[in-house]
């Protein structure tokens, strides 16, 4: 066996080890700490595919030592190094545009508009179906789950 096929042997079952220890059916998403290569491969030798915005939420698919697998809102999936990422939340509207509401409820005034793509801060859970969120310009309210991603 020569020593590149032991390599990626070796990747490939750190790969598989990681996957085994994620909880089954658990989703789990982060934001972008600061703006980020994201990699083919788990490794700053690996191309650099695109630099990803600070705040961008991303889903953790694949954890392997320094290195998360993440997928991004247009479902591409790509690896950043882990210390990119930052404990805080944050939503993508992707909807063409999003309605942030005073309450979680479809009569509730309007405080502002979001268009596609803009990201939002997750402050909490709402009722079922609804997220309070926060623009950086400090406007919070209530946006509907299905008009944003990260949740």
């Amino acid at each position: 066996m020569t020593v590149c096929s032991r390599v990626m042997r070796a990747r490939l079952a750190g790969i598989v080890l990681a996957l085994a220890a994620l909880p089954a059916g658990a989703v789990e998403f982060r934001s972008v700490a600061e703006p980020a290569l994201l990699f083919d491969a788990p490794s700053t030798k690996a191309d650099p595919r695109f630099i990803i915005a600070r705040g961008t939420p991303v889903e953790l698919v694949v954890s392997l030592d320094k290195w998360f697998k993440v997928r991004d809102s247009g479902g591409g999936l790509l690896w950043i190094e882990r210390g990119k990422l930052a404990e805080r939340r944050t939503v993508i509207v992707t909807a063409a545009s999003a309605s942030v509401l005073k309450s979680a409820e479809e009569s509730a005034p309007v405080v502002f508009e979001a268009a596609k793509d803009v990201v939002l801060e997750l402050l909490e859970a709402a009722p079922s179906g609804w997220a309070k969120v926060r623009h950086r310009d400090g406007q919070s309210g209530f946006v509907r789950v299905s008009q944003v991603w990260g949740l």
